[in-house]
């Protein structure tokens, strides 16, 4: 039987992602699993310019790289040498993201088994100060020669991957490249533990960074199988990258249903604002229905946009619900159209000084305009949503009042709730914004049995 062979790469590059950057330098160091039988480096020209970071980090100059060959010239002899081996490189997700990628390019096809040496030393040698290659090399006495260059840090990686073999009585190495190993999807910083530990279940799933801050915040039906699919695939976006190298650490909440989850996540988006959360971030409510009073006494009903921390009487997400809503207070109440501001036109604030005559009863106008108030106020349904609990002898409450979301909880089965004050006992209050009120809404009219109004509740 063949024995087993690994291609020990390490690269440089253009920048920090492979959509967009190219290698300038390839080393690659054959291991047959006692001893280096094999090693080629070359520099690569990447036919665009390397920034100055990158050449105060690498030493690797534009004149360096001019006469080098690119990778589509190379890149026969790269796939000869990775070719039914094990791809290991010190956080290998970014070199053999760069290199498939590049390969691809060049009409290659091109996957293999991958072995992390951060992940194996973290599992071989646990409790070192540091895992980054050159603070690893200055723990284990591994000399560590041309730094931040393919070939020096190739050579050192080698020198550890070796060290890994001698000292691995447990067999990690071999655990690790089994095409079934989670360790073949894994961040390189996460420990396993923290993925294993995932119940399959609903709730909301955090991703930390290396000091414990939440970066990321998700929801799932199942959160075990949610989270792992963070790490299949191979996307080469910027953001997936750094994601990836970023998580150190995952914990997680159960909840009993998935729009209770959905809810918290929505919750903690908004509290924590993970730096790779986008979608939830962007939703914020553009438009308002206001009250005011001009100088002349005549109150005014209107929709326009919110501006930071302005307070209105309502929240739209489009200026076509909140016209609507004017509209239909207006036409009940019968309120003069004058008075009536509705967002888009090229109607000022206050309008007065154009109103030359019939103008309305002060009083009258008024007290029309606070009764419109008060019965959109009055209108706004308070209602709880009971479902089940995460486990059988509880259940889980989703209180909304007046029409905003109010908070969500659970209740132990054998509670029998007859008021409106036992159940805000039993829920944890949380911010409302008018994307949980449609969430809610939709689900109401979907599961109407599940529904008991504040009404109900009461009698």
């Amino acid at each position: 039987m063949k024995k087993q062979e690994y291609a020990i790469v390490d690269i440089e590059t253009t920048g920090g992602n492979a959509s967009y950057s190219k290698i300038t330098e390839i080393a690659i160091v054959i291991h047959d699993g006692e001893k280096v039988i094999d090693r080629w480096e070359t520099l690569v020209n990447p036919q665009k310019n390397i920034p100055p970071a990158i050449f105060a980090l690498t030493g690797i100059t534009n004149e360096m790289v001019e006469n080098a060959p690119t990778f589509d010239l190379i890149s026969d002899q790269v796939f000869e040498m990775l070719n039914n081996r094990v791809f290991v490189a010190h956080n290998v997700n970014f070199d053999y993201s760069f290199v498939r990628h590049e390969l691809g390019e060049a009409g290659l096809k091109w996957t293999a088994r991958k072995l992390c040496t951060v992940r194996a030393t973290r599992k071989i040698r646990p409790g070192l100060p540091s895992y980054s290659l050159g603070r690893l090399c200055t723990s284990l006495d591994i000399v560590l020669e041309n730094r931040h260059r393919a070939g020096g840090d190739a050579d050192a990686t080698a020198i550890l991957f070796s060290r890994l073999l001698e000292w691995d009585a447990d067999a990690e190495l071999s655990k690790m490249i089994k095409n079934t190993a989670q360790d073949q999807r894994l961040p390189p910083n996460l420990p396993p533990q923290d993925f294993e530990n995932l119940p399959e279940k609903p709730g909301v799933y955090y991703f930390h960074d290396e000091h414990s801050k939440v970066i990321y915040v998700g929801k799932a039906i199942n959160l075990k199988k949610r989270v792992a699919s963070h790490f299949t695939g191979h996307k080469i976006t910027p953001q997936r990258q750094n994601f990836l190298k970023d998580t150190y650490s995952i914990s997680f909440e159960i909840c009993a249903t998935e729009l209770m989850a959905l809810l918290l996540e929505g919750s903690e988006i908004k509290k924590l604002w993970p730096k790779y959360n986008k979608a939830l971030k962007k939703y914020e409510p553009k438009f308002g229905l206001f009250n005011y009073e001009a100088r002349s006494g005549y109150q005014y009903l209107a929709i326009g946009k919110i501006t930071k921390n302005q307070k209105c009487i309502e929240t739209f997400s489009s200026l076509y619900d909140g016209n609507n809503k004017l509209r239909e207070l207006g036409t009940k109440f019968e309120i003069d159209h004058r008075f009536c501001i509705y967002g888009g036109n090229s109607q000022e604030a206050d309008l007065l000084d154009n109103l030359k005559e019939d103008l309305p009863d002060l009083n009258s106008h008024n007290d029309k305009i606070d009764a419109a108030l008060d019965f959109f106020k009055s209108s706004l349904p308070s209602f709880a949503i009971f479902d089940k609990g995460r486990t059988p002898d509880e259940k889980s409450c989703i209180w909304v009042d007046k029409g905003h979301f109010y908070g969500m909880g659970y209740i132990a089965s054998d509670i029998v709730i007859t008021e409106i004050s036992e159940v805000k006992e039993h829920i944890t209050r949380y911010a409302s914004n008018q994307y949980f009120v449609q969430v809610i809404n939709a689900f109401a009219e979907k599961a109407p049995s599940r529904v008991r109004l504040l009404e109900d509740l009461n009698r």
